[in-house]
């Protein structure tokens, strides 16, 4: 396994300092955001690519520092019930699989998506609960109608470029939202989908982290290194579906915080053991969104924490066997 970082969370420096500090701070890969939601700071494959030497000064920058690029990140919704969203997050994704061939990359991460509850819909309709029967009517529709087609469509494409894992990050309010979803997608496209395993979106909707990555053996193509402090007094008697901004903290349910301060260091362990075992040696990617620190404190406190809990080596043959 490898110490990655998302770079967002350095978007407001040229890559080149960022991937100094990340050297400096003994991280070994990078994401890096190339549309959609994370945005195109570090990253716009459309000027990359039709100018050889931006190209050159990009790729430079990460290998300069020693560091690998383990994965582009494009999370958008492709499948927004408005065209125009659908449209320009689709056109990010193709420019990313464009860029991905030109790298020599072959995962890309993203989000699932989440269409309309039909065919009239502006807005996407995330549906929780099966009842009344009108949910498992949107859901039929959303799937088989729309869901599906989409991926397998847009998973040949991709691999028409190199990019063989398309990483959906399971994120609620997407369809694809815990590794029940996710295995249902790839059942029904391919090994081309798989997981962007980020453990911070599974704690807050009760999910164990380590079933979870149980579930998944073989389908985990990337990893986010987040996590998320459950505020139980708040929780018992709002529940998980919080819907108050994230800076409202002290009245959330829960928030996002760096490793290590929602979780303890055992289980993480367990979290990066399991990974072994479910044959991902990927890189390990902290994203940061820990409103409680700044961007320095939570990154050095993620990459000192993983450090500790990470496996960094082949396993040795076992001559006690």
């Amino acid at each position: 396994m490898k110490l990655g970082v998302f770079t967002v969370l350095l978007g407001g420096q040229p890559l080149r300092e960022a991937c100094a500090y990340l050297a400096k701070s003994g991280v070994q890969a990078v994401e890096i955001g190339c549309g959609g939601f994370p945005g195109k700071a570090h990253c716009d494959p459309k000027a990359l690519l039709g100018d050889p030497s931006r190209l050159a000064a990009f790729q430079s920058a990460i290998a300069d520092h020693g560091l690998e690029l383990a994965a582009l990140s494009v999370h958008g919704n492709g499948v927004h019930p408005d065209p125009a969203v659908a449209k320009a997050a689709n056109d990010d994704f193709q420019d990313a699989c464009l860029l991905a061939e030109k790298l020599g990359v072959h995962t890309v991460v993203t989000f699932s998506g989440c269409p309309g509850g039909s065919a009239y819909d502006r807005t996407p309709n995330w549906v929780t609960c099966p009842w009344p029967d009108d949910f498992t009517q949107i859901l039929n529709y959303q799937w088989n109608d729309v869901l599906t087609p989409y991926w397998q469509k847009t998973a040949a494409e991709a691999a028409e470029h190199g990019v063989t894992r398309i990483a959906l990050e399971m994120h609620p309010g997407f369809t694809v939202h815990n590794p029940e979803t996710c295995l249902r997608l790839r059942e029904a496209v391919g090994p081309a989908i798989g997981a962007n395993f980020d453990p911070s979106h599974l704690f807050w909707q009760g999910i164990d982290p380590v079933a979870a990555i149980r579930a998944l053996s073989g389908a985990i193509y990337h990893f986010h290194a987040k996590d998320t402090r459950i505020d139980a007094l708040n929780c018992g008697v709002t529940g998980v579906l919080d819907t108050k901004p994230y800076g409202d903290e002290i009245h959330r349910s829960w928030i996002f915080r760096t490793v290590g301060y929602g979780h303890d260091l055992q289980l993480w362990r367990d979290i990066i053991s399991n990974l072994r075992l479910a044959q991902y040696d990927g890189a390990i990617s902290i994203e940061h969104e820990d409103s409680l620190m700044s961007v320095n404190e939570g990154l050095q406190k993620a990459v000192a924490f993983l450090k500790e809990a990470m496996i960094f080596e082949e396993k040795s043959e076992m001559w006690w066997a």
